[in-house]
């Protein structure tokens, strides 16, 4: 993101617009309006990344004059920001809750997870230490948060928790980034790809040069399921913590009497 004068391009302004009450413009739908024009901006990204999204690109896309656009939002920086947080939102919290700690942080991680698949570039914008500080991100990292709330653990372990977390789920997510960008600069799919190195790829695990590595490959059925990847590793990620919180939580204090 930009910057002006040192100061972060998400501004007052910014946030102004992230928690804006948009309701009347719900009901009254037959113009241009902020949630419009979020919404043509989360199909261009879906559909192109953010390479292909511009305030030209999304008042094209509505039928509009770019500067139309501008009486709405301010630019493309806090467009994105707006689109984040919309995408954020999609998945209501579950009420009733989850039963325990372990089963509200797996549920915020998959919800994770589905979201960077279904938005793959609304990751760009959320791995970061300055994502947008709208409703629906907010209410996330709180809901997490709260995962591992009242359990022991001091304010500093829990936030270590949730980050630990968050970066399991957004390292799994680069791979899906890195593969559609690829996919989008060469035209073939990762498929396509393993099968025109098959030859070479046969040959170096033929030579001994790779034992190890030879005996996985001679073991492996050519699928590459992510989703069971990721819950195998999301797994292993909480037996640790679950480790850690038995260690470490520290008992309640006892109401007075």
């Amino acid at each position: 993101m930009s910057t002006n004068g040192g100061t972060d391009s998400r501004t007052k302004n910014g946030l102004d617009l992230l928690w804006a009450e948009r309701g009347r413009e719900r009901r009254n739908r037959p113009g241009l309006s902020i949630d419009r024009i979020v919404e043509a901006g989360i199909r261009i990204a879906d559909a192109e990344g953010l390479e292909g999204l511009s305030m030209r690109r999304v008042a094209a896309e509505l039928g509009s004059g770019a500067m139309s656009l501008y009486r709405y939002v301010p630019g493309k920086e806090e467009l994105i920001d707006l689109m984040v947080d919309s995408v954020t939102g999609q998945t209501a919290f579950p009420d009733p809750p989850p039963q325990g700690w372990r089963a509200r942080l797996e549920w915020s991680a998959r919800t994770d997870w589905a979201l960077y698949r279904r938005h793959l570039w609304s990751l760009q914008i959320l791995a970061t230490t300055r994502p947008p500080l709208g409703p629906n991100v907010l209410a996330s990292t709180n809901w997490a948060l709260s995962a591992v709330d009242g359990i022991g653990l001091s304010v500093r372990q829990m936030s270590w928790i949730v980050m630990m977390v968050a970066g399991y789920v957004q390292g799994a997510a680069l791979l899906l980034v890195n593969e559609n960008s690829a996919e989008r600069d060469t035209g073939s799919t990762r498929e396509q790809w393993w099968a025109a190195q098959t030859a070479q790829v046969m040959a170096l695990m033929q030579s001994g040069a790779f034992p190890v590595l030879a005996k996985v490959a001679a073991e492996s059925t050519g699928e590459n399921d992510l989703d069971e990847w990721f819950e195998f590793g999301l797994a292993r990620l909480m037996d640790g913590i679950e480790v850690f919180v038995a260690g470490n939580a520290r008992p309640a204090p006892e109401p007075p009497r």
